[in-house]
């Protein structure tokens, strides 16, 4: 129960909900199911599933209102409008459908339930408006929830364009910011950019993105992947598994992939959906050490991540502050070998330079000459190092210390 011994009421308002398991709705799934557990009345409003494809999900309606009853939620599910190429104003348009549609519900479920608190996620900061109206009208407590600043990612990346556009969204960003009672983001870097856009210190938290070790962990012995993409025990599997996106910068790796062709040892397995994958693979599947894979089921995750001989983790370096990626936890609870395209003094740098191979962001070759020697060094992974960060990144701390925030003031 959140508070002292008592349970409240608590209304989710953002785009990604479980059953997504990569990305925001895995994580804010997992918060929703925590809460419903420890006894809190939990409503959501959220879209149907559709990361990381930009696809609704098969049972699902892209049109229409639907109602369940999800891990001891409540939640609706709001039109939104997508489709699969997720470029330019569909930057725009997509989030800004989402939050037309879910807005009134919003209002609805606060004046209807009272909560005590209102828990909006970005993306998307579209979803502020309503939270906040909301919040002011019933004397909820407001909490901004910020996994990605997507409006600086959505302009470096170049999804979106124009300076006229981007004072107008920087400025609606920082109202937004300033009226929540509290911000929760994942990283440092990401903290002090916030704390840039004038939110307070004191009203700002830091709560990292979490892992369940309890189903992520070292597998031994035979895997199932391996078995299946008939790969042989002795060749270097390089996966990454993900979302697939241009914040990803997927195609330096599989640059990386180009230069190794002529390696038979080394075979790079990329698993995952995004906007980006059926250009990859239009460029990249004719290579003959490259294997593509779809988004794989919650249940064979571990094994997934146990495939692997070499975790990469690939960035844009333009983006490389304005989110940290979300599937660094299970990565390390893996306990295989990681690395990591990121420059110095960025959070991903940081957090890793004591445990990951790490190249400069964007060099497919150094990244290609690096893989190589992981190939043929097989060095073991820095256990005490991975140990220490799986304790900041352990689900069951940092559900806690949400769980806190939401509590009475």
């Amino acid at each position: 129960m959140v508070g002292r011994g008592r349970s409240i009421r608590i209304l989710i308002h953002g785009m990604n909900y479980a059953p997504e398991m990569l990305g925001v709705g895995r994580y804010t799934g997992d918060l929703g199911r925590h809460l419903a557990a420890r006894g809190n009345d939990v409503d959501v409003v959220t879209a149907p599933p559709h990361y990381p494809g930009w696809r609704i999900w098969p049972g699902f309606r892209i049109g229409w209102y639907q109602h369940e009853i999800l891990n001891g939620t409540r939640v609706t599910r709001c039109p939104l409008l997508v489709r699969s190429r997720m470029a330019g104003i569909w930057r725009l348009l997509a989030p800004l459908s989402f939050a037309l549609s879910a807005g009134p519900v919003v209002l609805w479920h606060a004046l209807r339930k009272r909560p005590d608190v209102i828990l909006c996620v970005e993306p998307s900061l579209f979803c502020a408006p309503a939270a906040l109206l909301a919040s002011r009208l019933t004397g909820a407590k407001a909490v901004l929830h910020i996994q990605d600043l997507e409006i600086d990612a959505a302009f470096a990346v170049g999804h979106l364009k124009h300076r006229w556009l981007q004072r107008l969204a920087s400025r609606f960003e920082e109202a937004c910011l300033k009226r929540f009672d509290t911000v929760v983001t994942i990283s440092e870097r990401m903290k002090e950019k916030i704390l840039e856009k004038g939110v307070e210190q004191s009203r700002l938290r830091i709560i990292r993105n979490w892992v369940d070790l309890a189903q992520i962990r070292f597998l031994d012995g035979p895997n199932s992947y391996r078995q299946t993409l008939a790969i042989p025990a002795e060749r270097f599997v390089v996966l990454y598994s993900g979302n697939v996106g241009l914040k990803q910068a997927l195609h330096v790796l599989l640059d990386a992939a180009r230069y190794l062709v002529d390696e038979p040892s080394i075979v790079f397995v990329i698993s995952g959906d995004g906007p980006e994958k059926d250009e990859l693979m239009r460029r990249y599947s004719a290579l003959g050490n490259v294997v593509f894979l779809p988004t794989q089921p919650e249940q064979k995750l571990c094994e997934l991540l146990n495939l692997a001989d070499l975790h990469v983790i690939p960035q844009d370096a333009k983006a490389a502050d304005l989110v940290l990626p979300s599937k660094l936890g299970g990565i390390l609870a893996s306990g295989r070998q990681v690395l990591i395209t990121a420059n110095p003094g960025t959070e991903l740098h940081t957090f890793l330079r004591d445990t990951a191979m790490i190249v400069p962001a964007g060099d497919s070759q150094q990244l290609a000459d690096a893989i190589r020697r992981a190939s043929r060094e097989r060095k073991p992974v820095p256990a005490e190092e991975f140990q220490r960060l799986l304790a900041q990144l352990d689900s069951r701390s940092n559900l806690s210390a949400f769980e806190a925030v939401l509590g009475p003031t």
